[in-house]
Parts: structure tokens; sequence; C-alpha cells
């Protein structure tokens, strides 16, 4: 037996190096201090952004500005029934929209030549020309249509065009096209390995796009569509132009009267943004119910990431201390 092997057997010290003593080996290893890394550009950035809104508050609050005047119409009768009446047009609208986008983003799609030329045509035309314009065309139809005569209905043209139907025909037909192309992304999204799996199954085209193809594009159309819809809440502002009388048409005839053009301005805007405010609420979560399958998790909702924030700033609080 060699001197090397005897030296190993006896307890003697393996030629890989020294082992570690039992006593040693025993005690733990010393807890990972971790210290965070300080981001000092982000408290500059936030100092600038505090400054420059500082600032801006400061240059309003200097401002010849009637607050008062603006916190007494604020809740007035005009100004609430001029927010419901852009309400109303702004949901009326969208559904037109959204039906006819649905229609005609299938007609685009068809193979049929006719009814992809006709969507293309409709698409291109309302698409293609300001919303402006095209309500100021259905204002003054009765320029070259005095009396609309369909046969089974007669009646004239200034009767029939009311400010709220020239509202209504404006924004739902220019809306149309808009989410026409919206809706045809969110079905060519889908894989075409669907529809052909469908059909295998026996389902129809109209069955197969019901049931199918469409409810796996929601996760795509309805995020731009509430997008298009918050859009569609600010623009209709514009039908003032045709004597409709919405939010901003009740405050511009209360700012006429009353010398205080800047502070119902201000009322108008408000509304506005509380309006725009909820619908992106809701538009956030109708988002998430339909990520639901296509995430691993589900994003945050406002609630749980205040609780979040709230819990972390508490823990690094008591982590200081």
């Amino acid at each position: 037996m060699s001197d090397k092997f005897k030296k190993e057997s006896d307890g003697g010290t393996p030629p890989d190096g020294p082992q570690v003593s039992q006593e040693t080996a025993s005690v733990p290893p010393e807890d990972i201090r971790a210290i965070p890394v300080r981001h000092y550009g982000r408290w500059v950035s936030a100092v600038v952004v505090l400054a420059l809104l500082a600032l801006l508050v400061y240059s309003f609050s200097q401002g010849n500005i009637r607050w008062a005047t603006v916190g007494d119409y604020l809740f007035d009768d005009r100004i609430l029934a001029g927010a419901g009446r852009t309400l109303l047009i702004s949901v009326l609208s969208m559904i037109i929209g959204l039906v006819l986008g649905l229609v005609f983003a299938v007609m685009r799609l068809s193979k049929n030549p006719v009814t992809g030329s006709v969507a293309w045509l409709y698409i291109w035309f309302f698409r293609g020309t300001p919303v402006l314009v095209q309500l100021l065309i259905w204002f003054n139809l009765a320029l070259i249509f005095p009396i609309l005569n369909l046969g089974f209905y007669k009646d004239e043209m200034t009767d029939v065009m009311t400010p709220f139907m020239v509202a209504l025909l404006g924004l739902g037909l220019n809306e149309g096209a808009y989410m026409a192309e919206i809706v045809r992304a969110g079905i060519q999204s889908v894989d075409e390995g669907q529809t052909e799996a469908a059909h295998a199954l026996g389902m129809t085209g109209t069955k197969t796009m019901r049931r199918v193809v469409l409810p796996q594009a929601m996760r795509v159309i309805v995020p731009p569509t509430g997008n298009e819809f918050i859009n569609l809440l600010k623009t209709s502002s514009l039908v003032t132009v045709v004597s409709y009388v919405d939010l901003l048409r009740a405050a511009q005839n209360i700012g006429s009267t009353t010398f205080a053009t800047f502070e119902l301005l201000l009322v108008a805007s408000f509304w506005y943004l509380v309006m725009t405010s909820v619908f992106s609420v809701g538009q956030y979560y109708l988002e998430r119910h339909y990520a639901k399958g296509s995430l691993r998790s589900l994003p945050l909702t406002p609630f749980q990431r205040i609780k979040v924030n709230l819990t972390s700033f508490s823990n690094r609080g008591g982590a200081v201390g």
C-alpha cells in the first residue's frame, strides 16, 4: 500500500486540500444585507415636476378668474342637462358605430368583390373627411333636398334633419368607419385554424363568427374601442355648430349672457373630465376581463395598486425605524 493511501486512510489531509471542521460547518452563514440603490434622478425629476406644477397653479391663481362663478354654475340645471345630452348623443353614436363597424368589417373581409368594394368606399370617405365637414353636410342637406320623399314617407328635410338627428348621423357614421377597421383588425388577429376547426365541426360561417371568432377577437377590439368612445365623447363638442345644445353649447350660452366666458369653459372642462375619467375606469376593468386566458397574471386594479403601495411604504418605514 502506498504512503499516499495510508495517509488518507489514517485520517490525514486529502490531496484536494484542507477539509472544513465540524464546528465551522455548524455556524450558519451571515444574512446578506441588501442595500437598495438610490435613484437620485427620480428625486430630481419629481422636484422639477412639482415645481412646474406649483408654477402653473400660481399662474392661474394670479389670473382674473372668478372662481366663485365657476362654483356657482358647476351644478347648474342647464349645465347638467347639457352634460346629459352630450352623454346621450355619445352613447347612441357609439352604438351606431359598433353596429356599422361590425357589418362593414365583415363586408370588407368578404370574398364578394361588390360588398368588399362598398365597405372600402364607405371607410375611405368617412375616414378621409373631417367630422366637422360631415356634420355641416348633414346640416345643410335641405339646400339640395328640400323635401324628403321615400315613397312611404314624405316630409320637409328641415323637419327631419333636426340638430339631434344631424349630430347622431354625423357622429355615428363617422365612428362606424373607424370601428370597421378596429373590428377587422380584431377578426384578423384570430388564427385561421380556429375558423377551419369550426367549419370542420359543421358550424356555419355566421355561427363561427359569432361563437368562435368574435369572442377571441374581443381582446384586441376592446382597448381601441374604449379609446374611440372617449375620443367620441370629446369630439361630440363639435355638434355646437349644428345648434345642438350639448354641454359646450350650454356653457357658451350661459357665458354669453353672464360675461363669464372663461369661467363657463372651465365648468365644461370639469364635466368632460368627469365623464372621460368614469369611462376610462370602466374601460380598464373591461380590458382586464377580456385579458383572462391571455396573461399569466391579471394586472392589478387601481385599489390593489394603492394597497400594494401603502404596504410597501409601511414596510420601508418599519425597516428604517
